[in-house]
């Protein structure tokens, strides 16, 4: 390929990027299918893989934050407890389970993550409840084991 070709399917390909993503990425996976590597965007492949990973971590990030809250609500609120609440919290630690089988690297970011998490906790918890944020613990009192214990259900707080 010339260099005015190339310059001129870089500018297609960005064009394609630009105005009609499922038709990009279409392509894209046609041309590397078919080993055509110099046709192809690897710019923005690069990006959407990054951009692809990011989106996995704040997926855990997400789905931890919904279990975590509802184990503070859970604690905090004893008299609503309830079998659709109870499913909600086994629900959250499937999906938890079955995302880092999918992406078993997040592993290693666990700390970071759930610290993040416990934070939007807090937050979500407070919002849904009607309660302080000052009701929730500062910091996370569990690890990450522990909010995945099946048989792990926050007891009543008693400061």
């Amino acid at each position: 390929m010339t260099a005015t070709m190339a310059v001129l399917n870089a500018e297609a390909n960005t064009h394609l990027y630009e105005m009609d993503f499922f038709a990009w990425a279409n392509q894209q996976t046609a041309l590397l299918r078919a080993g055509q590597f110099a046709q192809a965007d690897i710019e923005h492949i690069a990006e959407e893989i990054e951009s692809m990973g990011r989106s996995e971590k704040r997926e855990l990030l997400s789905r931890l934050a919904i279990l975590l809250m509802h184990l503070l609500k859970w604690q905090a609120q004893p008299m609503l407890r309830g079998n659709a609440w109870q499913a909600t919290i086994k629900v959250q630690r499937r999906e938890i389970s079955r995302h880092l089988a999918d992406n078993p690297s997040l592993q290693a970011k666990l700390p970071e993550i759930l610290e993040a998490a416990y934070g939007d906790a807090i937050l979500l918890a407070a919002r849904e409840s009607g309660l302080s944020e000052a009701t929730f613990p500062a910091t996370n009192p569990w690890s990450f084991t522990t909010i995945m214990d099946e048989g792990f259900w926050p007891e009543e707080r008693r400061d």
